[in-house]
């Protein structure tokens, strides 16, 4: 389902999802932050009218107390009725505490409403009764007030904490599901990232390396691109450039090995009616006409040659394209390249030493003895008498390292860009010697990436430093 979708689709949806998690964790955190606000300006104004009531249910009971003592002292009907009007308003505001307090003893509330209509009931009494009784009598009746409002008061001062105590219990609950909120949805945002992010990714590796397939000229391999649909034909594309690209070296190599064939024929004809004329099988020949012959043998010489090299390097290129891997020592590889090269080495009056240990490594044993062997003779055709060509084996980051270095003239600056070209020479020849047909160190360069490795001018303070660097692992 997901590779009927094009990147950019998928990409989208990907944005789309952890933006949609994330905003639910912010919108959950801001639903929470207002649900506390809440919380706490109800738990504000509940104690905020709970300590009101209670102050005016004291002050009530003092107005009781009061009025209704000066009604028994000076018998005035106004102070009884002051009375009944501050005890009507208590009652209200003994309900009101009555209704916050849940968790009160009911037994509290009904003493004070007791004590009040006790004292109601005396001041009901006709004044012909005895003032000093009724005086007793009230006393006694208003005596529990003071004490139940004290009790009121910190029955009061335990719910506000009792209140405050569950709101920082609830806070501290819910900070910590939002912290355990937050931190998995940025965890689960990370995961959904980096997992659509390599998901997503994977395409465009397989599609660096189809182009890196197809620069190193290896076209028996197909290319199939797995994942959104755009990158899907972005593979079909590049394995049809693959299968013209191979048509096309088919067509290269049959046109060099035709034209080539087609070359050597009229050629080798040249070079033998050349050879009869220096002979003098047509009539002696003058100063002039041998000299001119003498060209005519060394220009069909370098042809031949020319073609010859062209034959070798087209060959080296398709055969790098077929590989024969197997665990291969490259010790005994090297020590083989350089004894099947000995006499050269030594008609020459040079040293070829070695040094250094490696792994076996999966290579193919006969192509690249040929990359050795050709190192070898660039060596060979430029280290002066006397001199030394070091050959060093070594093993770093996973790669097998071989190192060539001579003493030779080196490669000039401005030829180490095109060193590895086909049929490049270079500017630093050695005196006296026959100019090479250029092909050499490509051969080694097309051998070298064949077997996923890199063929690399080292810099040297003398001379030329060539190295070989081989994967373990392609």
């Amino acid at each position: 389902m997901l590779s009927k979708l094009s990147f950019r689709q998928l990409l989208l949806g990907v944005f789309l999802l952890i933006a949609v998690l994330l905003s639910a964790a912010s919108l959950h955190a801001l639903w929470t932050l207002d649900r506390l606000a809440f919380h706490s300006r109800d738990s504000g104004h509940h104690a905020l009218a709970l300590t009101e009531n209670t102050q005016q249910l004291a002050e009530r009971s003092v107005a009781m107390t009061r009025s209704a003592r000066q009604y028994l002292v000076l018998d005035d009907p106004a102070f009884r009725k002051r009375y009944a009007d501050a005890w009507r308003d208590a009652r209200v505001s003994l309900d009101a505490v009555a209704a916050a307090l849940p968790n009160t003893p009911p037994t509290l509330f009904e003493r004070w409403r007791q004590s009040g209509e006790q004292a109601w009931d005396i001041l009901q009494m006709p004044s012909r009764a005895r003032n000093s009784a009724r005086q007793q009598a009230l006393e006694k009746a208003l005596a529990p007030l003071p004490v139940v409002n004290e009790q009121l008061a910190e029955e009061v001062k335990q719910e506000v904490e009792r209140r405050n105590t569950e709101l920082l219990a609830e806070l501290d609950q819910r900070r910590a599901i939002l912290k355990a909120q937050v931190i998995a949805s940025i965890l689960l945002a990370a995961v959904l990232a980096s997992g659509f992010g390599l998901w997503l990714s994977r395409p465009l590796a397989q599609i660096e390396q189809a182009i890196d397939i197809l620069g190193e000229n290896r076209y028996d391999q197909p290319i199939a691109v797995r994942g959104p649909s755009d990158l899907q034909r972005v593979g079909q594309q590049l394995n049809w450039l693959r299968q013209r690209l191979a048509g096309l070296e088919a067509d290269k190599a049959r046109f060099l090995r035709h034209i080539s064939h087609e070359l050597k024929t009229p050629l080798a004809a040249l070079r033998e009616g050349v050879a009869l004329l220096e002979d003098g099988v047509a009539g002696a020949l003058s100063p002039n006409q041998r000299e001119i012959a003498g060209i005519l043998n060394q220009n069909t010489a370098a042809l031949q040659s020319q073609i010859e090299a062209l034959l070798r390097y087209n060959a080296a290129a398709f055969d790098a394209q077929h590989l024969q891997r197997q665990p291969v020592d490259l010790d005994s590889l090297l020590a083989q390249a350089i004894d099947s090269q000995r006499l050269q080495w030594q008609a020459a009056r040079l040293t070829v030493a070695t040094e250094g240990k490696a792994r076996p490594i999966a290579i193919d044993a006969d192509k690249m003895a040929i990359a050795v062997g050709n190192l070898l003779s660039n060596a060979l055709r430029f280290s002066p008498p006397q001199g030394l060509i070091s050959f060093r084996i070594g093993e770093l980051d996973g790669k097998l390292l071989l190192d060539c270095v001579d003493q030779g003239p080196g490669v000039a600056p401005d030829d180490a860009a095109h060193i590895f070209e086909p049929f490049y020479q270079g500017q630093r020849q050695p005196p006296g010697a026959r100019r090479g047909n250029g092909i050499g160190l490509s051969i080694v360069q097309e051998y070298v990436a064949a077997h996923g490795g890199a063929l690399q001018l080292m810099p040297s303070a003398r001379g030329a430093h060539f190295r070989i660097e081989l994967p373990y692992e392609t």
